[in-house]
């Protein structure tokens, strides 16, 4: 049996010894080989064109050209998947949304000793599989670029919340779909596969671009109308309460598919308090998390939506939930907030006909 060959990876990191641990960290998975290395954008495009390979890992703050900068101008002439690995600060995380918007397919923290690039090996194997199999469609800001939100009528059930968990490619997704919602919707609670500090810079951008309050997760917040919850990086969000009276809980339980936060951990939760008031929504992402949680929230009548294939960056994450058979509707993503509006308006009036006939 012919083996798939393995995916080609440069490595491009002004810190030699970045540059080594994170060689030694992929190293032992047999279907990655790391081809190659350069400390700065001008070494590595000449390794580009040297050793063609699959997928590229980049620092930003580099010396002679910054990474950002590179990074457009290899999406412009020789597009190629880009991981972005960085300190992510505050400032970093800012630079790195910039990285996310001019063609990065994810972002990684950068390693700071040998224990977190142990921590980060297997998540960064992902990533770089992820990456191989990544597919540039139009940048979500292309597909929608909305200059006010969709607008609604008439008032929502209080007990509803909508659920939306993505990962590969999912930053630049949201950004085609939480912009274009309006405000007063149902509580939003958003599981998306993101660094520590990452995720507070995430929420931040989104606050300027939405109608409605967007931020990053504490633990013991209360939902309520007009507010999305990010979860934070390294932390599940879990959601609990009564329907209509909601609360998140932030834990550090274990990883669920090498991800923390994860979709299923967020999906599961709301299963057992928000049921039928559910709205979930799963976007582009490797691997297969949000499926089995999706399963659980169809089990007790949510309302289910995927991302088709041609708009998601890669395919994995719906793919799985769709062949599990608990998807209502397969999506292209600029489609998806007017479909997640039809379906809250679908189930308020369900809602209503059933409070009239217990009356």
């Amino acid at each position: 049996m012919n083996r798939p060959p393995k995916i080609r990876v440069l490595i491009v990191d002004d810190s030699a010894v970045v540059r080594k641990m994170i060689a030694e960290a992929l190293s032992s998975d047999p279907e990655i080989e790391v081809v190659g290395s350069a400390p700065d954008p001008y070494v590595a495009r000449d390794k580009i064109l040297e050793l063609n390979p699959d997928v590229m890992t980049l620092d930003l703050e580099m010396p002679r050209m910054d990474g950002l900068t590179f990074l457009k101008i290899l999406q412009q002439h020789r597009p190629l998947p880009v991981i972005v690995i960085s300190s992510l600060s505050q400032a970093g995380s800012q630079t790195a949304i910039d990285a996310l918007e001019a063609g990065a397919v994810d972002v990684l923290a950068k390693p700071t000793s040998a224990y977190s690039i142990g921590n980060l090996g297997p998540q960064l194997a992902s990533r770089i599989k992820g990456a191989a199999t990544a597919r540039r469609p139009a940048p979500a800001a292309a597909i929608v670029r909305p200059t006010v939100p969709i607008k609604v009528s008439g008032s929502f059930d209080p007990r509803q919340i909508i659920l939306i968990g993505s990962s590969t490619g999912g930053v630049e997704a949201l950004r085609a779909v939480l912009p274009q919602l309006p405000d007063g919707l149902p509580p939003i609670c958003i599981a998306q596969h993101i660094p520590p500090h990452f995720s507070k810079a995430i929420a931040e951008r989104f606050n300027q671009l939405c109608a409605y309050e967007v931020r990053e997760a504490a633990d013991g917040d209360t939902l309520r109308p007009g507010l999305a919850l990010i979860a934070p990086g390294d932390y599940h969000l879990i959601v609990g309460g009564e329907p209509g009276q909601y609360r998140v809980r932030l834990t550090q339980s274990p990883p669920l598919h090498h991800c923390r936060p994860a979709v299923d951990a967020l999906f599961t939760s709301a299963a057992r308090c928000g049921g039928r008031h559910a709205t979930a929504v799963i976007l582009t992402g490797m691997g297969h998390d949000g499926a089995a949680g999706m399963k659980t929230l169809k089990a007790a009548g949510a309302s289910t939506i995927a991302q088709d294939e041609a708009t998601s960056v890669v395919f994995g994450m719906p793919r799985a939930a769709i062949e599990l058979g608990v998807v209502d509707r397969v999506l292209p993503l600029g489609q998806i907030p007017q479909a997640i509006l039809a379906t809250l308006r679908d189930q308020t009036t369900a809602a209503s006909l059933a409070n009239r006939q217990a009356a």
